[in-house]
């Protein structure tokens, strides 16, 4: 997929994020580390007041691997999740633009 599709399907995504948690992800996950989907949650239910689940949180997970492309997964007995060095910039932008 081409760097200005993903950037389209990135911008679609986030503008869609009425209670913050995507942009939130998205900051925890540049912050450069590796995590789990259990991880992510801990960290996203500490920094938001939104009620949100692990399912939730392994769906949005799942569909920024999947349709938007801008994850790697390194896998392991518990699969952990970053950003591609390629498109940390590109979501860097986005998560500050929007």
């Amino acid at each position: 997929m081409k760097r200005d599709e993903i950037e389209k399907r990135l911008r679609k995504y986030l503008e869609r994020d009425r209670n913050g948690v995507r942009r939130e992800l998205l900051k925890i996950l540049l912050e450069g580390n590796k995590y789990t989907t259990d991880e992510i949650y801990e960290k996203l239910k500490s920094r938001i007041s939104t009620s949100i689940n692990k399912r939730g949180v392994s769906a949005m997970v799942g569909l920024m691997c999947a349709r938007l492309g801008i994850l790697k997964t390194e896998l392991g007995e518990k699969n952990k999740y970053y950003i591609k060095q390629e498109y940390a910039d590109l979501v860097e932008k986005l998560v500050k633009e929007l």
